[in-house]
């Protein structure tokens, strides 16, 4: 009886566990971004796995309209095959972070594959746009102590999410739209995709048309689009929060 008590509690801890490493608002294994206190009047907006022909760039379009500055969490191997998307986003004065490489999920990744990951990453995004924020998602949300510590060694901060639109399953922009209102609570910082880690050219044209839906909606009603860089600006204790380590979380 004893030893079945002892397995199922064993059990309980390893399913906790694993439910942590990729909960985005989970902080057993380190302090991440995921958002202001409830109530805020700030969204932040981010796409992930990116850049992505023509998509991203129809994105980058809608937000200019509304004059909204998002950010965007690129693939290292996309940014490669088109330095002049991942330019343009830059040059219209959104924020640009680190997605990895090659979109591994870093909780079955060693140290050093997922410094090797990061590492890749900033050159390409360096090669091409240049100075970019300390930015890092880790793909899928996936993260364990050793990945949380390369990123910090790197300089880089991890940022997570706390809604999300479920676009990646190709749902339509009622679908995508009902998922992120259900969640929104002030504050928020909203992953959505411009692209796709299985393949360039997804389509996402039900993104674009709920991200122009989203700024209208929450505009209406008083709240303030901005992008990460900006809402951590407005959390100072981003900067001297010390994680489960000890070691320091600086904001940049």
């Amino acid at each position: 009886m004893l030893s079945l008590a002892i397995a199922g509690l064993a059990a309980a801890a390893a399913s906790a566990a694993g439910y942590q490493s990729m909960a985005p608002t989970g902080r057993w294994y380190g302090e991440t971004f995921s958002g202001l206190k409830r109530g805020s009047k700030q969204i932040a907006l981010t796409y992930d796995d990116g850049p992505n022909d023509p998509y991203t760039l129809r994105l980058v379009e809608i937000l200019a309209k509304h004059d909204v500055h998002a950010t965007f969490f690129f693939i290292g191997r996309y940014v490669q095959q088109r330095p002049d998307v991942a330019c343009d986003v830059a040059q219209a004065g959104h924020a640009i972070g680190n997605h990895t490489f090659t979109h591994p999920n870093l909780i079955f990744s060693s140290s050093i594959q997922a410094r090797t990951q990061m590492q890749e990453c900033e050159r390409a995004l360096q090669d091409a746009v240049g100075e970019h924020s300390a930015l890092f998602r880790p793909p899928f949300g996936g993260r364990r102590p050793s990945s949380l510590r390369v990123a910090r060694s790197l300089g880089l901060d991890t940022v997570m999410w706390n809604v999300t639109g479920w676009d990646w399953k190709l749902g339509t922009a009622d679908y995508i739209e009902r998922k992120i209102t259900r969640q929104m609570r002030g504050g928020d910082v909203i992953l959505l995709h411009d692209g796709s880690h299985e393949g360039m050219g997804v389509d996402r044209s039900q993104t674009v048309i709920v991200t122009d839906r989203l700024i209208r909606r929450y505009k209406d009603e008083g709240y303030q689009f901005v992008s990460v860089p900006e809402m951590m600006e407005r959390q100072p204790s981003v900067s001297s929060r010390q994680s489960s380590d000890g070691n320091s979380v600086v904001g940049r």
